[in-house]
This record gives structure tokens, C-alpha cells and sequence, in this order.
């Protein structure tokens, strides 16, 4: 139980650090030494001693989307399956809550920019609602590509089943992690499909949905998003991590894809643009078609293949 407290801790307590990798991936490749990697954690405390200003407009939606939002990333991080101790909760039918407790945080999250009665916010709100509906679709695409393949519903279930012995699962998998790495880029509202940077309204989309916030309100935001991140990113790291090596062998393994991950994100931001905003539809359609293509195969072998 001690082990488990402990292991759950380290990985609530990550997101930043993950933050901070891709930093220090982006100062590397523009040839500057760039920030610790523990920079965010500074920021963090900093935004946490702050005072806060909070407009006359707002209601209590306001108030409590950022504590809803914290809450259910550190609740969906519970049955994400992780070395060592597995999920902290797990049961059939887990994959839908998961999926649902993001949803509710982020629905509560557009009603709060909608809330501040600002044009900006409600623009960025609507840009959100848009991505996420085609995230989502594809989303459970990858789910129910998982749940055929296993024939389970509960992520640690999923994830203990999960071989190479097929030789198109191999394949499967590419797909699906190409699939959630794209889920990563725009629910992480990074490049292509957002850029964090910026600082031009007409074209933010996480960033304008919370430029009322401040203080501990505005720590709790930026945390919840980076948990987002860290969350997909420990899902692609199930799906690269064999189920049958040792535990310590598998740890390692974790950090390793995470530390790679980091880094890929860093990369992409380095090297592309951000994207027209009527473009970002088609690139987030290429993971619908690459959870449909994973899905495919999966129910083609499954029903006999060729014979």
C-alpha cells in the first residue's frame, strides 16, 4: 500500500517534469542552453503565493473549474496501469469513466471561458469544443481497437493482455501510438494544432480559454493540462511496454518512453509551424483514420484474415 501511495505520488507529481523535458528539447534545437527542466516547478510555486483578480462577470463556474479540473486528472490517473503497482482502481468499464472524467473537466473548463463574457474566451471555447468531438470519436476508436483486440474493458486488463506474439499486432500498435501522439499534440494544445507560446488571441485556443485566471487558479490550470499530457503519454507507454518483462525492467522501460516522448514533442515544435486554424481538422482527422485503419485490421485477422 506504501509502495503503491508512493509510486502514484511520483507520477501525480511528474506532469511538470514532463513540461520541462520538452522545454529543454526546444531550447537544444534552437541552439540556447534554455531552462533547468525543473523550471516549471518554480513557476508553479510562484503562480501558488500569488494574489488573484476575478471579475465581477463570473459565477461560481468560474471559482470552481480549475479545482474540478486538477480533481479529475489526478482521479483519471488512478486507472492508468503503471510498473510496479498496476492501477490504483481498476473494473470493467473503466476505459468509459476514464474517458468520461476528462470530458466533465473539460466541459466545466469551455463553461467557465463562456462564463467570463469575454469574445476572446468564448472563441477559443468554441475551437475547443470543436477538436475535442473529433478527438473523442477517435478516441473511443482506439479503445474499442483495444477492447477487440484483448477482449477486455478495464485498462490494466487491456494492457496484461497486450503481445507480439500476432504478427499484426505489432502493426496494431504503431498505429494506435501514432494515434495517441496526435491526441497528445492537440489535447496538450501544442504545435501543430495550438502553440502555448503564443500570445495573439485570434489564434489561442487553451491559452485565451484561461487568460482570466490568476494566481493558484491559474497553477491549477496549467497543471491539470500538463497532467492531460502526462496521462496519454503513460497510455502510449502501456502500448510500447511489453507485459511480460520484469517489473524493474518494465520502469525503466516507463521513463524511457516517456523521456522519448518529451523529447518528440519538443522536436515537432522545433521543426513545424503551427497550423492554419482550418487545417487543424485534417490533422486531427489523421488519427481518426489511424485508429480506423488499427481497428480494420484488428476485426480482418480476428474473423480468419485471407481464409
Amino acid at each position: 500500500m506504501i509502495l503503491k501511495a508512493l509510486l502514484f505520488l511520483f507520477a501525480a507529481f511528474s506532469p511538470l517534469l514532463f513540461i520541462g523535458f520538452i522545454n529543454k528539447t526546444k531550447a537544444w534545437w534552437a541552439g540556447r542552453k534554455g531552462a533547468s527542466v525543473v523550471q516549471p516547478y518554480y513557476d508553479f510555486t510562484r503562480l501558488l503565493r500569488k494574489g488573484e483578480v476575478i471579475s465581477k462577470t463570473t459565477s461560481f463556474v468560474f471559482r470552481c473549474a480549475p479545482s474540478v479540473n486538477i480533481a479529475a486528472a489526478f482521479f483519471a490517473l488512478l486507472f492508468i496501469p503503471m510498473p510496479l503497482i498496476g492501477s490504483i482502481v481498476s473494473f470493467p468499464g473503466d476505459v468509459i469513466l476514464f474517458a468520461y472524467t476528462l470530458a466533465a473537466a473539460k466541459f466545466l473548463l469551455v463553461l467557465a471561458a463562456l462564463d467570463t463574457g469575454s469574445s476572446f474566451e468564448g472563441m477559443g471555447a468554441s475551437r475547443e469544443v470543436t477538436f475535442s468531438t473529433l478527438i473523442e470519436m477517435a478516441f473511443f476508436i482506439v479503445l474499442g481497437t483495444l477492447a477487440l483486440l484483448t477482449n477486455q474493458i478495464s485498462f490494466e486488463a487491456i494492457f496484461a493482455m497486450l503481445t507480439v506474439s500476432a504478427g499484426y499486432s505489432l502493426l496494431v500498435k504503431i498505429l494506435l501510438v501514432a494515434s495517441l501522439f496526435i491526441m497528445l499534440l492537440t489535447e496538450g494544445s501544442r504545435v501543430p494544432v495550438d502553440d502555448p507560446a503564443t500570445h495573439l488571441e485570434l489564434t489561442m485556443i487553451h491559452e485565451v480559454m484561461i487568460l482570466d485566471y490568476s494566481g493558484p487558479d491559474l497553477a491549477f490550470m496549467v497543471y491539470a493540462a500538463a497532467m492531460k499530457m502526462m496521462l496519454i503519454a503513460l497510455l502510449i507507454a502501456n502500448l510500447c511496454v511489453p507485459p511480460y518483462v520484469s517489473s524493474i525492467t518494465a520502469t525503466v522501460l516507463f521513463l524511457g518512453v516517456l523521456i522519448v516522448l518529451s523529447v518528440a514533442v519538443g522536436a515537432v515544435e522545433s521543426f513545424i509551424a503551427r497550423s492554419r486554424m482550418s487545417h487543424v481538422p485534417q490533422f486531427i482527422f489523421l488519427m481518426t483514420a489511424l485508429s480506423l485503419t488499427a481497428f480494420a485490421v484488428v476485426a480482418f485477422f480476428l474473423r480468419g484474415g485471407l481464409s
